[in-house]
């Protein structure tokens, strides 16, 4: 999984850049309806990412030999283009019929208009079993679904923090604000770490958000009222927020992290230039390839309102203008079996949706080496997994 810098389409896209590559993935007599007859088109931001890739490229491959009615044609974006050719697109209406959507764009392109409403009912994986992050909703309708999600988390080494006499935080006592200040404390004053906490401050886009408001939550802030959606006056600039953003500035301030960090935060803090890393699970396995037993994987702070992280990855969804509907509803039935779930999980080391594909995959069960993972995430252990908490 590459760093999650994911961004969100913007008001003003350069609609010039994006209308060429538009153009380039719909030559050939490619319709503008994202279908010519029985073949649809499908679009994913996976080019360059080509073990996540390999799995679409499965499913559509299985899909095409399963039946003689449709056939799904891929066209991959690199991530960075995606998401403004999407709008691109909508906006010249030449959408494909199927076409991956990052978590958090998933109700704004259905207020938008972009994608319709979905029917997967009789599909072997039951929506309802999913893990409610991977399920994308907007107005009461399901819109779109994905087959994993990921969640945040400390990364640190134990050697380290038993070193200067640092707890090693669990899910039923998470560090507190107190005690994660003078952890940072008494790291900076070793001098072995110029910054000892690695937070992604070079990130760009999404992250931003993605990363920072689950700690603005629980300082008890927020971005929005979430009472009706349409102000942040009286919550993002409450008392709460504005505490949490003094601390904020104070991690700099102090030289406990950097205002902006290095191109490859996760490179660095498995270098030894940082020692605790507020980071995702994508970075989970390559950390645990590198460090071994001596990883720790820590769940958030609770900063006073208890821990909390974000969540909503890439999901599956069918556009507005897709001229066969149908077709497009019976590739999106057809992904969902748990072998793809768990084949999915597995190629991009993420949380699996549904405890069916957890349940394949000994490192997310009660006791794995992730399993904090799945619980900061929505819990663990029969019962639980499909209950999504705050952390």
């Amino acid at each position: 999984m590459l760093f999650r810098t994911r961004r969100l389409a913007a008001a003003s896209v350069a609609v010039t850049a994006a209308t060429a590559l538009v153009a380039g993935c719909t030559s050939g007599g490619a319709s503008t309806s994202g279908a010519s007859g029985d073949t649809l088109t499908l679009w994913t931001h996976n080019a360059g990412n080509s073990v996540e890739l390999d799995v679409v490229k499965k499913i559509i491959k299985d899909f095409n030999g399963s039946q003689d009615t449709y056939k799904v044609k891929l066209q991959a974006f690199p991530q960075s283009d995606y998401n403004n050719s999407v709008v691109a697109a909508a906006s010249a209406k030449k959408l494909p019929c199927l076409l991956d959507v990052d978590g958090p764009n998933v109700a704004n392109w259905a207020w938008g208009g972009y994608l319709d409403p979905i029917d997967v009912t009789g599909s072997e994986v039951p929506v309802l079993s999913q893990l409610e992050s991977t399920v994308g909703r907007y107005d009461d309708k399901l819109y779109a679904f994905g087959f994993y999600d990921v969640s945040l988390a400390f990364f640190a080494r134990k050697s380290v923090l038993e070193e200067h006499g640092i707890r090693v935080a669990t899910m039923d006592k998470p560090w507190t604000k107190a005690e994660f200040d003078s952890a940072l404390a008494k790291l900076k004053k070793s001098g072995k770490f110029e910054y000892p906490l690695e937070m992604g401050t070079g990130g760009t886009g999404e992250w931003w958000s993605y990363g920072y408001s689950p700690q603005l939550q629980s300082f008890g802030g927020d971005l929005v009222d979430r009472g009706d959606y349409k102000s942040a006056s009286g919550t993002l600039d409450s008392e709460a927020a504005v505490d949490w953003a003094t601390w904020f500035q104070s991690l700099v301030a102090k030289d406990y992290m950097a205002k902006k960090s290095g191109a490859d935060p996760n490179k660095d803090f498995l270098a030894g230039k940082s020692a605790i890393q507020w980071d995702g699970s994508w970075n989970a396995a390559k950390n645990a390839e590198k460090l071994g037993d001596d990883l720790a994987i820590i769940p958030p702070v609770d900063f006073g309102e208890g821990p909390k992280i974000g969540g909503a990855s890439w999901q599956w969804a069918m556009s507005s203008t897709c001229s066969n509907k149908a077709g497009a509803q019976e590739w999106l039935k057809f992904s969902r079996q748990t072998k793809y779930f768990t084949e999915y999980a597995k190629a991009t080391s993420t949380i699996p949706a549904t405890e069916a594909a957890a349940e394949q995959i000994a490192d997310y069960q009660p006791g794995g080496k992730f399993d904090v993972l799945v619980r900061c995430h929505g819990g663990s252990g029969p019962g639980s997994f499909m209950r999504p908490r705050s952390g």
